[in-house]
């Protein structure tokens, strides 16, 4: 690291790398200081005996395509393909989908026997919703409103986009909508190659456009004189900076990073009412060399609870789970097969076992997932030859987000987040706030707003020389 900087990136999540990328292509000095080992905050990876495990649902909305060649470059976009077999599977319905406007339009009227005049009136009200309406109507009211009574449909509708955000039924309908349309636009896709060759194309693109990228860097405090970000202290080291764009949780910046000190009495007032979003458990599955998993689909949604239910979702007792399976198709040059189990969860119901009952809970975690995926893979527990299980535990120790946050922040942090900077000159923040904010796309758009914030503030900030 070098003395000085011109702004210092604190977190290497999707909104934190290309808030870094966007800046320096600014021509500023930017520092990306991550704390972990290797980059890509949630939306990264391990390796364990030749195999790579992808951590997060390997899917997002089309936009990300536009995203990602208009912010990285146009060989980010090429790698964009279409995730084709999405299949549910539940006590209500077994259906196989695109997860497409067009798609979605003909299991509503032919499998769940809806008129067509009311099914295009739903897509029109989503298409017509926008970030500045009204929002006292509730998800679950939106769905009352077009399908009352018809909790196989708000399964359909909802259970998808509750594993992608961790969204409810009580969340207002604008964000479901916004959330819920970018995805109905063109259906799901993903990163071909994996998460492993996103990450590695976008530090070399970093280093290109002169970013000091450092990882085993924590930054442990932003130091502010007079109002300013004047620089911040990197694994006990001050280094002088005019800005800083946190990308750690929106909670611990402001608590933990800066100090509540810094901040005026309404501001700390509307923070306090910020909810965290839920946490997530994860099984990851290597399937021995040679052998070969069945169709299962690309994404497999199952659940044995009787209807959708967000705090059952949430059980430390699992019924319900989602399968993201890695064939060579994604991975080319690879003849590798992994799956991996996310559930979403809280973080209390692990949070205060000891050593043993955590292991062993890790170790239920893994068979009871092995067990339910025995119902699509009889042979899973022959030709699986590696398990590993992560739990809100260890999405906290690994990313520093409190109780281990998968999705950041409920959707009242958005507005803390965005008014962060009119507290402290120079301070930013940018990650998961909010639901539209969050999942890759979100985290990708929101560091390009906050990058583009920081650049003005810096172009201005004479005073801060």
């Amino acid at each position: 690291m070098k003395e000085q900087y011109d702004v210092i990136v604190a977190g290497s999540g999707l909104g934190g790398l290309t808030a870094a990328n966007r800046l320096a292509r600014s021509g500023h000095r930017v520092l990306l200081a991550e704390q972990h080992s290797q980059i890509g905050g949630l939306a990264t990876y391990f390796s364990r005996r030749r195999h790579i495990f992808d951590v997060a649902l390997h899917g997002f909305p089309i936009g990300m395509k536009k995203s990602l060649r208009k912010y990285w470059g146009p060989e980010y976009a090429a790698c964009i393909v279409q995730v084709r077999r999405i299949v549910f599977d539940n006590p209500q319905f077994h259906v196989e989908t695109r997860f497409d406007s067009g798609d979605f339009t003909r299991l509503l009227r032919e499998h769940f026997r809806l008129p067509g005049e009311r099914v295009e009136a739903f897509f029109q009200a989503l298409r017509a919703m926008n970030y500045y309406d009204d929002r006292t109507e509730t998800t679950g009211e939106l769905f009352e409103r077009f399908f009352p009574g018809r909790t196989d449909v708000w399964r359909l509708l909802m259970e998808p986009i509750t594993y992608a955000n961790g969204s409810t039924l009580d969340e207002p309908a604008i964000s479901y909508g916004i959330v819920f349309g970018n995805f109905m636009s063109q259906g799901v896709y993903t990163f071909l190659g994996g998460t492993d060759v996103m990450l590695r194309m976008m530090l070399e693109t970093l280093r290109t456009n002169g970013v000091d990228c450092e990882t085993s860097a924590r930054v442990e405090r932003v130091l502010v004189e007079g109002g300013r970000v004047r620089g911040a202290v990197v694994n006990g080291r001050p280094v002088a900076c005019r800005a800083v764009v946190s990308n750690a949780n929106l909670l611990r910046t402001v608590h933990e990073l800066v100090g509540d000190e810094h901040f005026g009495a309404e501001f700390l007032s509307g923070l306090g009412q910020v909810r965290l979003s839920n946490s997530s458990c994860q099984v990851y599955i290597g399937i021995r060399p040679g052998e070969r998993l069945p169709e299962l689909g690309d994404l497999l949604f199952t659940s044995t609870h009787p209807v959708y239910d967000a705090e059952a979702l949430c059980a430390r007792q699992v019924s319900s789970r989602t399968y993201s399976v890695y064939t060579p198709t994604i991975r080319p040059g690879s003849d590798r097969y992994t799956v991996v189990a996310s559930m979403n969860a809280r973080h209390e119901d692990w949070a205060q076992s000891d050593r043993q009952a955590y292991r062993l809970g890790k170790e239920r975690l893994i068979e009871e997932t092995l067990d339910a995926l025995e119902t699509y893979v009889p042979r899973i527990r022959e030709i699986a030859d590696y398990t590993e299980a992560a739990t809100p535990r260890t999405f906290e120790r690994y990313t520093l987000h409190p109780q281990g946050a998968s999705f950041g922040t409920k959707f009242e942090g958005l507005a803390s987040s965005m008014a962060i900077s009119k507290q402290v000159g120079g301070l930013f923040h940018t990650g998961s706030v909010g639901i539209i904010m969050s999942g890759w796309l979100g985290t990708v758009n929101y560091g390009v707003m906050t990058a583009n914030d920081a650049d003005r503030y810096l172009a201005g900030a004479t005073g801060g020389r």
